[in-house]
């Protein structure tokens, strides 16, 4: 699973579809489908969460994602 920040949600989902960076975390796993996004209004917020969820472990990361995606569906389509 990859946590990450970001300010455009659509050019980073490219970015891991097309492994434009071959030698990031991403790329290496094959981890190209989105299936949990949380929108934040600031900056600080948004990297104040993605530290706090990286200190999780999985089992925690795979209840957030099922209660919202039971399906684990690719939301790429969902983003606005």
């Amino acid at each position: 699973m990859y946590i990450g920040v970001t300010k455009d949600l659509k050019r980073r989902i490219r970015q891991h579809k097309n492994k434009v960076h071959p030698t990031t975390f991403s790329a290496r796993y094959n981890l190209n489908k989105l299936v949990y996004f949380e929108k934040y209004n600031s900056k600080d917020e948004a990297l104040l969460r993605e530290k706090r969820m990286k200190k999780w472990n999985r089992d925690r990361k795979v209840e957030l994602i099922e209660k919202e995606n039971p399906t684990w569906e690719d939301l790429v389509g969902k983003i606005k």
